[in-house]
This record gives structure tokens, sequence and C-alpha cells, in this order.
């Protein structure tokens, strides 16, 4: 306990939350990990191996790099996840609840520790870092009627400032927008994967855009040092967290990037706080079990508590120090367990939305009456008509690449994209499945050439949608990949 607060409820509602995201990382895990870094991945699993040792970035695949390893690990990972979510330690009697909980939480971080550390340039986001530091306190948190160790709440408390304040501060340092207050003009069109409200909110007024600008700066810059404050100063500090990302869930699509962050602003409330706000049949409504009255934190569990603490302090060092350097560098990790990084996102923003536009045609010779059909993609904007997309807090790992794939004029620091166009060309059913719609599926014949053109996009204007009914113009800026078979694609390939 701190400023003389309790934390059950608090604890409770917060490994919910995170349960929740570990299920959802898991899943995502399950049905694309191994398309895109599996035995014959976009980036096969050898590459990750072959890469750097064990000890730099510790993965179970190193040791079974396979895909029946994959599917085990993250089904059990969803396993885990669902008794996590189900609060299945509060069951238990005493003294098991703490012991299988924490055994709970580390086999999930472990197991998805393995992941992110194989998955390469896939799983090379800020948030997964941030998943697994907070999963890694998260078990030593304890449960049932164990009263949580404070210190843990402090140092979840911690990740969720680096995560705010480091935002914060590279925005300032990046891109002139964000000083002159006009990002947010480009932002909802140009971000990786835009959702149905993004285009209003895109054609709101210049001021309204500079005033959510500067309140960005606000609630990055000022707001995380009251996360420390007494309740209810900290509760207040959360609140206008969780709101300003609720705005960026409601408007854009950011993997569980907001919703991990608005789980880690619940370790600054107290229970009295909760209790104040919150109905009373809500709480009970979340329980399993009636909250008990709190007992002692054991000793093993508080002396744990105090050994990682001191971890984390150590291990602060460097992550601090990035975030005070004028070069600062985003999204980073200091360690091979992602136990204390760097966080940091949008220190600049595109003015123009580029994207590869992915055809395919059954001709046996390409000419000017070629009939190409494009690759339709969950969230990547190619038809014009199509309303954006609600994806998050699901991650579409492919469509964020492509996005980024998109940012040169040529695939060449990008050597996935042309095992993609072969996978393309073979008629791969596990790409098949991360794709919206594959015009040659079902089809007698696969595609004989692919070929990937790049455009400009931008949202149409309210009188060319009330026109048109369309979302989105787009102007050819060039070709990304000329028509190309698949012997031409495995010729020029890496690893093909």
């Amino acid at each position: 306990m701190f400023h003389g607060e309790e934390f059950w409820l608090v604890r409770f509602l917060f490994q919910r939350g995170l349960a929740l995201l570990f299920l959802l990382a898991f899943l995502v895990a399950a049905f694309q990990f191994r398309p895109l870094a599996g035995e014959d991945g976009l980036l096969p699993l050898e590459w990750y191996a072959e890469d750097g040792s064990v000890r730099e970035r510790p993965s179970l695949f190193y040791f079974v790099p396979s895909d029946r390893a994959i599917g085990i690990c993250a089904w059990t990972g969803v396993g885990l996840s669902t008794l996590a979510l189900a609060g299945v330690p509060y069951w238990l009697p005493e003294p098991y609840p703490t012991p299988v909980s924490m055994v709970l939480w580390a086999a999930m971080w472990f197991l998805y520790l393995s992941f992110v550390n194989a998955g390469q340039t896939f799983y090379g986001y800020g948030w997964e870092s941030m998943l697994l530091e907070t999963g890694f306190l998260a078990i030593f948190l304890g449960a049932a009627a164990v009263s949580p160790p404070a210190i843990v709440f402090l140092l979840l408390q911690w990740v969720l400032f680096r995560n705010m304040f480091g935002a914060g501060l590279i925005k300032l340092r990046g891109d002139a927008c964000w000083r002159d207050l006009s990002c947010m003009n480009y932002h909802y069109e140009t971000q990786p994967i835009p959702n149905p409200l993004s285009w209003y909110v895109h054609h709101r007024s210049d001021r309204f855009h500079r005033v959510e600008t500067f309140g960005n700066h606000v609630v990055e810059l000022a707001v995380p040092f009251l996360y420390f404050a007494p309740q209810p100063a900290s509760a207040l500090a959360g609140a206008a967290t969780i709101g300003f990302m609720g705005w960026l869930m409601l408007t854009g699509n950011f993997a569980w990037l907001n919703a991990l962050t608005i789980v880690l602003a619940i370790a600054t409330f107290s229970d009295g706080v909760l209790e104040a706000v919150l109905p009373v049949s809500a709480i009970e409504a979340v329980l399993p079990v009636s909250s008990p009255e709190s007992v002692a934190t054991p000793l093993y569990l508080e002396g744990a508590a105090v050994v990682v603490a001191v971890i984390v302090i150590a291990m602060s060092v460097r992550p601090v120090a990035n975030m005070l350097s004028e070069s600062q560098t985003m999204n980073t990790a200091f360690d091979p367990l992602h136990l204390v990084n760097t966080y940091g996102a949008f220190g600049s923003v595109t003015r123009d939305r580029y994207e590869v536009v992915i055809e395919g045609a059954t001709d046996e010779r390409i000419d000017e009456e070629t009939d190409w059909k494009a690759y339709r993609f969950k969230g990547k904007p190619t038809d014009l008509g199509r309303r954006p997309p609600q994806i998050a807090p699901y991650h579409l790992r492919l469509d964020w690449q492509l996005w980024f794939a998109a940012m040169a004029p040529t695939p060449r620091r990008h050597p996935w994209f042309l095992r993609f166009l072969a996978t393309l060309l073979e008629g791969d059913e596990s790409i098949r499945g991360l794709l919206a719609e594959d015009p040659f599926a079902g089809r007698e014949e696969e595609p004989t050439h692919v070929r990937a053109t790049r455009y400009r996009y931008r949202y149409t204007t309210p009188e060319e949608r009330a026109e048109t009914g369309d979302w989105w113009r787009r102007e050819r800026v060039g070709t990304y990949v000329e028509p190309v078979t698949l012997e031409d694609v495995r010729i020029r390939g890496p690893g093909l």
C-alpha cells in the first residue's frame, strides 16, 4: 500500500485487461506468425536462427524451429490467456492463488517473448516490448486475498510514464509540424491504417487540429508527472490518459498500443477511487468472487518485488539516457528479455500517403490488353470506394509492413516483399489467409505474372465523396516492381 490506499480491485481489473491483450496477441500469432515468419514464411525462421545467438534473442524457436512448435506455443498461449482472463487463480483456496498466478503470467510472458524475438521485422513494434515489459511485472502482483506489492504499481506507472513522456519528447525533437501544431492536419490521412472515423476527423478545421495537437503535448509531456502524485491527482492523470487513448482508438488503428496504454493507466487508480466512480453493480459484475478481506503480502512475493524494482532501476539508465538525448531513438529494447525499454511514437508525420497496389494476371504474355486484377488487403485502402475498416486492437502485421514498404520507391530494403510476390504466384493458402481477397482463389489458373505499382493516395473532399461515394483519390507515381513471373522472382529474391 502507498498513500494509504488499497489496490485489490485495481489489480483485478488490470490483470483482466492485460490478459485480454495477451489473448489477442497469441491469436494474432496463431493466425499470422507461420506465413510471416515460420519455416517457409516471408522472413523464414531459419533467418532468425542464423542472424544471432540465442543469448541475443532468446526464443523457444531457436531450439525447435518448426511450424508445429509455433502452433503449439501460440495455442498454448491462447489457453493460458483465457485462464488468466477468467481469473482462475482467484478461484483457488489459499495459499495457491498467488503461486499459480505467478506461474501463469511467467509462462505467458516467456511464450510471447519467443514470438517477439523470432518474429524479425514483423514483430518490430514498440507495443510488443511494452506488452512483454508489462507482462513481466504482472508476475509479481499476486492474486486473490493477498495484497499486491505496492512497489509493482509504481513500476507499472514507470512503464506508463516512459511510454507517454517518451512519445511527447520525440515529437518535440522530431517533425517541425509538432512544434507549429499542424501535424494533425496530415495524421488522419497518412496513418498506417485509417478507420471509419478518420476521414471525418481529417476534414475538421485547422483550428480543431491545432487544438488537438496542443492537447497531445499536454497529455504526453505534462500529465505523466502526475502519475506518481497522491490520489486523486494520480487517478485524474490516468483518466486523462485513458480519454486521450480512447480518442486515438476511435480515430485510427494502432494494434493494441492504445488499449495497452489504457490498461497501464489503471495502475494510477486506487480501490477507493474506483469504488467512488463505478457503480457497485458494475464492480460486482466483473469479479468471479466477492472482494475478500486483504491479507498481508507474503514475504517471498514482497522480496521478489523488491528485487525486480532494483533490476528495473538499474536497467532504466540506458532508456532514460536515450529518452533525454537529443538523438532520441524510438521504441527500442535494450535487453534481450525486453524488461525495460524506451518508447516513443510518431516523431515524424508523413505529408503524403503512398500505397503499393499489387496485381496479378493469367496471360502468358504481357501487353496493353492484359487484364490485371488487384489483390485486396484487410486494412490497406487499395479500393477507392471501400470505407476504411475498424481493425484495432487486432494487429494486421502484413498490412503495416506494406505501409512502411510504400514509403520507398523500390522494395530494396524489404527482403520479404519479393518472397511475398512469389507466394501470390504460387497461390499459397497460408498467405491467402492474410488477404481480404485473392482474385485468383478458386480459379483453375494461378497468375502467371504479378506487378506492383506505387500510388499517392489522398482522401476525397466532402464534395467529391458526395458526387462519387469514394473515400479516396489516387495518382500513379511509379512502378514498384515491373511484371514478373515466378521464375523471375526466384532469381531476384533473397532466400528463394
